[in-house]
């Protein structure tokens, strides 16, 4: 039996041997076996080097930036640092080969970004404002020039405005934005069911601003766009889940600059942001030719490139290679997923260095808030209940403000928001404001039309005073280049229509008309169905046009509103309310009720009650005055301890990703706060010039220390006559002390004649202009303070020396410099280079450098001539109208009050100028007023400073305190 199974079994190897599937069987075991080896090999004796050999495919640069530099006060107050936060960044690893692709992760990841409430910040110079209307955020017009040739990809602005018209600069933003959205095939996205998908205009605007950001560094390879900075935990958690569908997007580790008491500092320290192209390039230089670079190859690798958050303005910008921290480096080797496996090579990065100013914290804060106390009390004390008579001219010193003026104000200065009265949830007030205000509107809009249509229609002159600024509105809006349909540079001025236009002795119909015959109005604009179309038929399409614009137009709403608020179809007392309902003013249930039942008498005694406690501020309003500016130098040195301009901002919001929303509102606020009032608003000196006229006068002998001048009152050595302000009274006979007290104009007037007179007895109006020119320039008057911020050049008079020489004729000064000027009269001759720094240091504290200002100048007057101007200002203080004004303040004073006028139909600007101790000075304290009314408004601002500075008085009190009284001495000058 056992043979047999033995023959059974060789016979069944037997046939297994000759089967050809044996064969291959032994051929696969074999193959099978030896894999199995391999991979024994390759994952258990040889694993980790093959695992290295895998990862360590792609060699990988990145840099980190260093923390920017803080900024402190003199005393070491805080004033700018950073703060740890979290920003979303977006790298384009070729994980979307389509637009398509790509459009789809940015529509998710934008929608969670806008879901919670993050702002997308990039380079895209387009936004919207409070009522959805698109805007440019360009701030300068270089600004956008350079955002239009990187809109078009050009590199020369020879190629913009082309004969062609491709790559036009006089379209509107939306029209830009419409074009990058077809650029971007946005336009083209699908929802998921294949349907187009309507894209709301923030949420594309957003996705734009992305793809164009990222386009403007795409041939850097690895380099990564910053899309949003300082978000929420919440945004951070909701991106990181959905990790899968944002491919390239990362959460990152990162610095937010922070500002302390910002609306007080913001206009000298400035703000961040991403570096502009035009800055890179100057950056970069500055940064070879500094200490830092010193040492380096000529061809080292620039510090700074396109996502570096760099200042903007302010002190931020002009100590920015000094405040910017020096970036990390590092070498690395990356995976297939892009992350790190092996550091090759790594530097650090280093912190910047801090910077300390010479201003006082509590002095800067204290004279902000003593600003708007002063500019409420001024206010409040020229607010009336009546209108002003059209048949009467006013005192400018003197022009009261209508209440009707304040309401207006309330809508013009968006106070109130007309967006939140047409929303389904406002309150009763704010649905019948709106509801007057839309039945209005129908009515005037209607009127408009058939006014325009009619065949009798009036001449400009001839319509109403409300009609009248429609029209006038009309034709500015068609003429504006974003709108294009009147083009004003073909008009032909020789005309007989134009200089009618000019008289307003032709209706704006009848010059339309004009326009369509004379082929300045571009009916491409319209939608004019037919190249054959006549006259009125390419009207009719202009009126359609105009109509349909002005309905939705909010700035032709804010002129309704003047005459409806004028005509009290809307009334003050209901403007009133809205401001409780919208939360304007904090809710007050027994305020309210008397409001409800009280008349216009009351509304009026309710906003004045209202100005004066500061529940409406100067800056809300936007009446005059609603600005002004300080400046406080110390007379020794040169620092300044105090630059104050009114109103002002928070840069916490525009630094690093500017708020567009708050950036509209700057932008659109009347009272100007991105604009500095101690370094940029110039003005006529006025009577604070006349110092330097009388130094000028002694030092050239044309006056002695004795010497008298007889005032009559009006000075008519000249073919203008000039009359003093005394006039029809008069001084009589002055030296050169009691001139200066007085401010005669006479007195200053001679002056400026005796030094036009030559030795051979004729008048050289050139050489008295020359003489004044000579001293203003020793003063410093001749350029800029030396301020370490953004300032105007000043401008010395050109012509008029006897006006010249009361600070009028083309004199302009900023503020800052003539505080310069007056520490020059306090310490008899030293002319500064104004500084704002006081050290810098190293992060650690270690000093490296101690600013001290420099003497740039010298007035090399006598002793003599020193003592008796000095004197004559200080007699402004002791013995003229001014003394009912410091006579309670301990400090000694000396001074010199301005006033200078500028437009008729406006309140006079406001000047002081001063120091003190008058017997050993230590500061000057320079304060204007444009708008102010008179130079005592100024000067009790003043006092209010020295109050405050030399401990008279504490910041808590001034926080305490209201408007400040309006003094009724009339002192002239």
């Amino acid at each position: 039996m056992f043979d047999e199974l033995l023959e059974i079994v060789k016979e069944f190897f037997k046939k297994l041997f000759s089967s050809r599937l044996f064969a291959l069987s032994v051929i696969f075991t074999v193959m099978f076996a030896g894999l199995l080896g391999k991979l024994f090999q390759m994952q258990i004796l040889d694993g980790s080097e093959y695992q290295e050999t895998y990862m360590q495919r792609t060699e990988k640069s990145v840099t980190t930036p260093g923390s920017r530099g803080n900024i402190f006060d003199r005393n070491g107050n805080r004033l700018a640092y950073n703060e740890l936060a979290y920003s979303v960044t977006i790298q384009d690893l070729g994980d979307y080969p389509r637009p398509s692709s790509r459009n789809q992760m940015l529509y998710r990841l934008v929608r969670i970004l806008d879901r919670r409430g993050e702002t997308v910040e990039g380079k895209f110079e387009i936004a919207l404002d409070q009522n959805g209307e698109m805007f440019f955020t360009s701030s300068s017009d270089s600004a956008r020039t350079r955002f239009f040739l990187n809109f078009y990809g050009l590199s020369s602005t020879t190629g913009l405005n082309d004969p062609k018209g491709r790559y036009p600069t006089n379209i509107t933003a939306r029209e830009a934005f419409e074009r990058k959205k077809v650029d971007y095939e946005l336009d083209k996205m699908k929802d998921e069911k294949g349907n187009p998908l309507v894209i709301p205009d923030n949420i594309a605007l957003d996705m734009i601003n992305i793809i164009y950001t990222m386009k403007l560094t795409e041939y850097q390879k690895y380099e990564t766009t910053t899309v949003a900075t300082n978000i929420s935990n919440e945004t951070m958690v909701e991106i990181n889940e959905n990790a899968a569908d944002l491919k390239g997007v990362k959460v990152e580790q990162s610095y937010v600059r922070k500002y302390e008491d910002s609306i007080y500092f913001a206009p000298i320290i400035g703000y961040t942001g991403k570096v502009q192209e035009d800055q890179l390039s100057t950056l970069n230089e500055q940064w070879h030719q500094s200490d830092e670079a010193a040492g380096l190859p000529e061809d080292a690798t620039d510090k700074y490139d396109l996502n570096d958050i760099v200042g903007r303005i302010g002190i931020e910008k002009s100590m920015e290679l000094e405040l910017q921290g020096e970036k990390g480096y590092s070498r690395m080797y990356v995976d297939n997923m892009g992350r790190p496996r092996e550091i090759i090579e790594k530097t650090d990065a280093k912190a910047g260095d801090d910077v300390y100013l010479t201003i006082d914290r509590d002095l800067q804060i204290a004279i902000y808030k003593l600003i708007e106390q002063q500019l409420a009390g001024i206010i409040s004390y020229h607010l009336q209940y009546d209108d002003l008579d059209p048949n009467k001219t006013y005192d400018p010193s003197k022009i009261p403000i209508p209440v009707k003026d304040a309401y207006y104000q309330l809508i013009n200065n968006n106070v109130l928001s007309l967006m939140d009265m047409s929303q389904e949830g406002a309150s009763d007030i704010e649905k019948q404001i709106y509801s007057k205000y839309e039945v209005s509107r129908e009515q005037i809009l209607a009127a408009i039309r058939n006014e325009l249509l009619s065949s009798h229609a009036l001449a400009m002159n001839d319509l109403p005073k409300d009609m009248a600024t429609y029209m006038n509105y009309i034709y500015a809006y068609l003429s504006d280049g974003s709108v294009g349909i009147i083009q004003k540079d073909k008009i032909d001025q020789s005309s007989p229509e134009y200089q009618a236009w000019r008289e307003g002795t032709i209706s704006l119909r009848d010059y339309i008309y004009s326009g369509i015959a004379g082929n300045w109005v571009d009916t491409t604009r319209l939608d004019v169905t037919s190249k054959y179309s006549d006259a009125d038929d390419i009207f009719t399409q202009l009126v359609d046009h105009v109509i349909e614009s002005l309905r939705s137009d909010n700035k032709f709403t804010k002129r309704m509103f003047r005459y409806l608020i004028n005509d009290e179809v809307i009334t003050g007392r209901e403007l009133c309310l809205a401001l409780y309902a919208q939360g304007v003013l904090t809710y007050d249930a027994q305020a309210i009720a008397a409001l409800q039942m009280g008349d216009s008498t009351y509304t009026y005694q309710f906003i004045k009650e209202k100005i004066s406690d500061l529940e409406l501020t100067p800056a809300q309003l936007a009446l005059d005055p609603c600005t002004a500016g300080v400046v406080v130098t110390d007379v020794k040195t040169g620092e300044v301890r105090a630059l104050v301009t009114y109103p002002s901002y928070d840069n916490n919001l525009m630094s690093g990703s500017v708020d567009a929303a708050y950036f509209s509102q700057l932008q659109d606020d009347m009272s100007r706060p991105l604009y500095n009032n101690a370094t940029q608003a110039q003005k006529a000196p006025g009577s604070t010039f006349k110092p330097i006229t009388a130094v000028a006068a002694l030092e050239e002998g044309v006056i002695g220390l004795q010497d008298t001048i007889e005032c009559t009152g009006i000075y008519d050595q000249i073919s203008k006559p000039i009359k003093c302000w005394i006039w029809p009274g008069r001084h009589n006979s002055e030296n050169i002390e009691e001139g200066i007290q007085n401010s005669c104009n006479y007195f200053f007037a001679e002056l400026a004649h005796r030094l036009c007179m030559k030795p051979d007895g004729t008048y050289s109006p050139d050489q008295g202009l020359a003489t004044l020119r000579k001293y203003a320039a020793l003063f410093g008057l001749d350029h800029t303070s030396g301020v370490e911020i953004s300032e105007n050049e000043p401008q010395i008079s050109s012509e008029d020396p006897e006006r010249s020489a009361m600070g009028q004729g083309t004199h302009s000064y900023t503020n800052v410099q003539l505080s310069r000027y007056v520490a020059a009269l306090a310490n008899r001759g030293n002319v500064f280079e104004l500084s704002l720094l006081d050290k810098l240091t190293d992060s650690d504290g270690n000093l490296i450098k101690d600013y001290t200002p420099a003497v740039s100048s010298r007035v090399d007057a006598s002793d003599s001539t020193w003592d008796a101007v000095q004197t004559g200002m200080r007699r402004v203080i002791t013995d003229s109208s001014a003394k009912s004004i410091f006579s309670d303040l301990p400090v000694e004073v000396a001074g010199k009050t301005g006033t200078a006028q500028e437009d008729k139909s406006r309140s006079n600007h406001a000047f002081f100028v001063s120091f003190a101790p008058y017997s050993h000075p230590e500061i000057a304290v320079t304060v204007n007023i444009p708008y102010g009314y008179a130079g005592t408004n100024a000067a009790t601002l003043g006092k209010k400073v020295y109050e405050y500075y030399y401990e008279y008085t504490t910041l808590e009190q001034i926080e305490s305190s209201g408007a400040l009284g309006v003094s009724n001495v009339n002192i002239g000058d």
